[in-house]
């Protein structure tokens, strides 16, 4: 017998069952039906008008509609205003004679715009609260010249603390414009020069006064940014030989560093800066730490400040390699001769041995033993008592002429 399903059309997949919107439960009359549907289709004609233009805002900002500043003032007068009556002046900002009041006023002159975190529904890019590059400019030499350089303000550490916090302020409102090329250059320089200044001048202090590893990330970020500057911009920046060996010396021992510097042109990366940071860096690699002391003689001050961090490792590695060479009962090493290669005082080398587990007897001889040699206790060693061999060079340099790259 054949199953009738077999013959003629019934034999084809039979379709799946409508269900008509008005069988659905809760379904909309059809009155309601028709309304809904001509929202829906008015919701749906309007919607790729709104991402057309939603669109064309967008390319507008990446192309051309860029945010331009037209703040004349270091600081925006809504936020002074805003600051005033919260009570957030720094004493640096408030106007002479109103420091006492219970809610002192604001110094125009002296205020400068804030680092602020963005926020959600916060319009960063109004115009009249971001300051054109020349504005921006005139606020880091204020900082610098005013503030940073100035002999009546002091704790450096406060000093450094508001200096850091507007130059964040400063670099935001950088971003926010896309500033670039010749302006980006001036500015980015002193910001550098500054961060990588601190770094050396507030080693050692309490972390809750200073913070190395974010002083570092600036200073990296910052730094990044003026050398992409030199790469794609057409200059001139007669500063270039500079910036590109304060970078490998303060990154020592760093790969993408040193790659950098020999992607430069020739004429640059021959240059008599360029290739004695090229030397130290390679005297670094190949753990020759009285090459690199000796080396680190004829840098610069700030030079000195961007390679200081690593003087630490340079001379362990030195009284290391010593300890094995050495290492022998009736061998004796002078004491002096051993400071003139750490580029110490005699006290201070003989200090350092200690810490390392190095004996120095009474007669001023040092005694190695690979045995001896031990890693220093946490705390037991501060960088800043070693500073000579940069301290040396500052003489009588001020910190204006330091940022300002006068020196």
């Amino acid at each position: 017998m054949t199953s009738s399903v077999f013959k003629g059309p019934m034999n084809r997949r039979r379709a799946p069952r409508r269900i008509s919107h008005s069988q659905r439960r809760d379904a909309p009359t059809r009155g309601e039906w028709r309304q809904r549907t001509q929202e829906q289709r008015q919701r749906h004609d309007k919607a790729p008008v709104d991402e057309v233009e939603e669109g064309e805002r967008c390319e507008q900002l990446g192309k051309e509609t860029v945010p331009r500043g037209s703040c004349r003032t270091m600081c925006p007068a809504r936020e002074l205003r805003d600051r005033e009556a919260q009570n957030r002046l720094h004493r640096f900002e408030m106007l002479a004679g109103t420091e006492r009041d219970r809610r002192p006023k604001g110094d125009p002159l002296h205020a400068v715009k804030e680092y602020s975190r963005p926020a959600a529904g916060k319009d960063s890019t109004h115009s009249s609260d971001l300051r054109p590059p020349a504005v921006l400019l005139k606020t880091v030499c204020y900082l610098i010249d005013d503030i940073a350089a100035s002999p009546s303000q002091h704790p450096w550490t406060e000093i450094y603390g508001f200096v850091f916090d507007r130059l964040r302020g400063v670099k935001q409102d950088m971003i926010i414009q896309r500033v670039s090329g010749l302006n980006c250059v001036a500015i980015l320089e002193p910001t550098v020069r500054f961060l990588i200044y601190a770094s050396y001048r507030l080693c050692g202090e309490p972390l809750r006064l200073y913070d190395p590893r974010i002083n570092e990330t600036h200073l990296q970020e910052n730094l990044s940014w003026l050398l992409d500057c030199y790469a794609t911009g057409e200059g001139p920046y007669p500063n270039q030989e500079e910036f590109q060996a304060l970078g490998l010396l303060y990154n020592l021992g760093s790969t993408r560093a040193a790659q950098h510097i020999m992607e430069l042109p020739e004429r640059l990366r021959s240059t008599p800066t360029i290739r004695l940071a090229l030397s130290i860096n390679q005297a670094f690699l190949e753990r020759n730490p009285v090459r690199l002391l000796r080396l680190a003689q004829r840098l610069s001050f700030l030079q000195g400040c961007a390679l200081h961090r690593h003087l630490v490792t340079c001379r362990r590695d030195l009284l290391l390699i010593f300890s094995h060479a050495y290492s022998s009962r009736n061998c004796r090493f002078p004491l002096d001769r051993l400071a003139q290669l750490l580029s110490l005082d005699m006290s201070l080398t003989a200090q350092l041995c200690q810490a390392y587990g190095v004996d120095v007897n009474q007669d001023n001889q040092v005694v190695f033993s690979k045995a001896a040699f031990t890693e220093y206790e946490q705390g037991k060693l501060h960088c800043k008592l070693y500073h000579s061999l940069v301290a040396e060079k500052q003489r009588d340099l001020t910190i204006g002429n330091i940022v300002h790259g006068c020196a």
